[in-house]
């Protein structure tokens, strides 16, 4: 299949209708608007529905009664959108219901800007909702990986019938790259045999439902709840890295970040500097045994990102202690330069090569 130039948003939305996405249900917040415009325009080619609703709270609540019924479905918006869906989210989560949910991240705290930022780490990787819950987190760094991502994760949502979360930038929702609508690898998904489609008079009611009124009873759903997440640990972590057996500093980031992380190490790199990256795809499940190829005489293990250092406790983590652990952020829709890095990783070096 020939690629085709889209934007990002627009990539989303093409990703999810090959994926056998059929419903939408969102509100309008930049820096995501493009992908809710082509879903009001594209799904109805294929017998779906867009629905634009009152609120983000409702929309959420209709991708709950959607994937209910057994139903590919989606919803997206963007950092102070997301926040307003939590409870819907918790609630999906509670009561094991697949679909997929972007966030194309705005800057914060509060209404923030349509600036590319990464704020929204701490939310999406540890849970904006109340519960032990977890959502699979997915972060691409390009417009291909974006589109591969969002096919494979609405498959992850159903083999494991959780929700799914695309965590994007601005960046990655309004630039524009060659993409491929490939096929993905094929996943063995289970029956939806437990969704509300009707009886026919041929089986008892499926009931979906997070509300179990005895102590008992919903001890033993967050048990299960618990060993599904530990399925999901083993066996859905994704990253990409380069150089770490042989680096002097090892830098992690992910999403759009990596990109101008890859810039600075090449800038590096021509200078003699020896510096590996380490790029999480999935921000949960977290990929912590990565960090364990890095050599034992690296000099520390620098994150970077578009926030305050909301990653930097996930990397602490990885570490166990073995390296120093350096942050250089940037705040408020604010970009890191190759050359912002390319400082900070001679500071770690002290001056020395």
């Amino acid at each position: 299949m020939a690629k085709v130039l889209m934007k990002g948003n627009e990539a989303i939305g093409a990703a999810a209708i090959k994926a056998g996405c059929k419903y939408f249900f969102g509100y309008p917040i930049t820096p995501q608007s493009e992908l809710p415009e082509y879903m009001a325009r594209e799904l109805p080619k294929v017998g779906g529905v867009f629905l634009q609703a009152e609120s983000e709270i409702a929309a959420i609540n209709m991708v709950y009664g959607a994937a209910g019924a057994g139903a590919r479905v989606m919803t997206s918006s963007s950092s102070p959108g997301i926040s307003l869906k939590q409870e819907g989210i918790s609630y999906l989560a509670g009561a094991e219901l697949p679909c997929l949910i972007v966030n194309i991240m705005r800057g914060g705290p509060g209404l923030g800007g349509i600036q590319p930022s990464q704020t929204d780490y701490f939310q999406a990787t540890r849970g904006g909702g109340n519960g032990d819950y977890r959502l699979v987190v997915l972060a691409p760094a390009n417009i291909q990986e974006l589109a591969d991502l969002v096919i494979e994760g609405f498959d992850i949502a159903d083999q494991y019938r959780n929700p799914v979360m695309i965590l994007g930038d601005g960046m990655i929702g309004q630039m524009m790259e060659p993409v491929e609508f490939k096929v993905p690898k094929k996943r063995e998904l289970p029956e939806k045999d437990w969704a509300t489609t009707g009886t026919l008079g041929k089986r008892k009611p499926n009931i979906i439902n997070s509300l179990y009124l005895a102590a008992e009873e919903l001890e033993e759903h967050n048990k299960k709840l618990q060993a599904k997440y530990d399925e999901i640990r083993r066996k859905e972590v994704k990253v990409e890295s380069y150089n770490i057996e042989d680096a002097d500093v090892v830098i992690a980031a992910y999403g759009t970040t990596s990109r101008i992380v890859r810039t600075a190490i090449a800038k590096l790199e021509r200078e003699g500097y020896k510096v590996g990256l380490i790029r999480p795809i999935t921000l949960w499940p977290y990929p912590y045994d990565e960090f364990n190829k890095i050599n034992d005489n690296c000099k520390g293990v620098l994150t970077v990102e578009m926030n305050a250092g909301q990653m930097v406790d996930d990397v602490k983590i990885a570490v166990e202690g073995r390296f120093p652990v350096y942050f250089y952020g940037r705040t408020g829709g604010m970009v890191p330069t190759p050359d912002e890095i390319v400082g900070k990783v001679k500071e770690i070096y002290g001056g020395e090569k």
